[in-house]
């Protein structure tokens, strides 16, 4: 049974950081094209960071510089770290993965997503 499973999210100060991991069951994780993704309440998903299964990343300008996605194959898990965090990070976090070469932009084109954690940036 294909799982992904988020966990990390919580409270944090703006400036603070989380690491978020994503663990995989069911697959090896090697093989696909990974991202992390958000959705605040009343605001369409976004897409955050982006992993190929060649280690290529992207990031949107919007946390370019902050947020680090990053893999540990023997552990089957993705990371996200973000650092500096703003209360417009705040927003429920997803990561999916697809089964597609290179960097994948498109939601539409992932296959699997986890459940989701909650990070929330506040005073």
């Amino acid at each position: 049974q294909v799982q992904l499973v988020e966990s990390g999210g919580g409270l944090v100060q703006p400036g603070g950081s989380l690491r978020l991991s994503c663990t995989a069951s069911g697959f090896i994780l090697d093989y696909y094209a990974i991202g992390w993704f958000r959705q605040a309440p009343g605001k369409e998903r976004e897409g955050v960071s982006y992993i190929s299964s060649s280690d290529n990343t992207y990031y949107p300008d919007s946390v370019k510089g902050r947020f680090t996605i990053s893999r540990d194959n023997a552990k089957n898990t993705v990371y996200l770290q973000m650092n500096s965090l703003e209360p417009e990070d705040t927003a429920v976090y997803y990561c999916a993965i697809a089964a597609r070469p290179g960097i994948v932009v498109d939601p539409h084109h992932y296959d699997y997503w986890g459940q989701g954690t909650q990070v929330t940036v506040s005073s």
